[in-house]
């Protein structure tokens, strides 16, 4: 399992406004908040990743297309789910790649939302197996 994983942004407190109303719908917590960095944990103490952000120090902005972090892809238990996030995301005015839809050539039954967020990350929620 992986333990966590920290993510550079440029804008600190904007990506932290960002996922504050992102996270809780991907059943994440705060974990920390600083002047220099926040971080979320699965939520009620159930095993999982951390997603950590800090501030960039250098750079001229993030691409997937670059080296580096082609993007994240959170799971959630359901497709009503998936369509929760995907309303969120189009009222925080992020840019959708791919709406709601199955992506049969990952594997049967796999449903996802990708988007992008302030920053530029490409971000996706998928439900493998509807649970809901």
């Amino acid at each position: 399992m992986l333990g966590h994983l920290g993510v550079n942004v440029q804008h600190l407190a904007q990506a932290k406004a960002y996922y504050d109303s992102l996270m809780p719908l991907l059943e994440f917590e705060p974990y920390l908040s600083t002047a220099d960095q926040f971080a979320y944990r699965p939520a009620g103490g159930k095993p999982g990743t951390y997603l950590f952000f800090y501030p960039a120090l250098e750079g001229e902005g993030y691409s997937r297309h670059r080296p580096g972090l082609q993007h994240l892809a959170f799971i959630v238990k359901s497709r009503a789910a998936v369509h929760t996030v995907h309303a969120k995301v189009l009222d925080l005015g992020s840019p959708v790649i791919h709406p709601p839809q199955e992506f049969p050539q990952y594997h049967p039954g796999y449903y996802a939302v990708f988007w992008q967020d302030p920053e530029g990350f490409m971000l996706e929620v998928v439900c493998h197996r509807d649970q809901g």
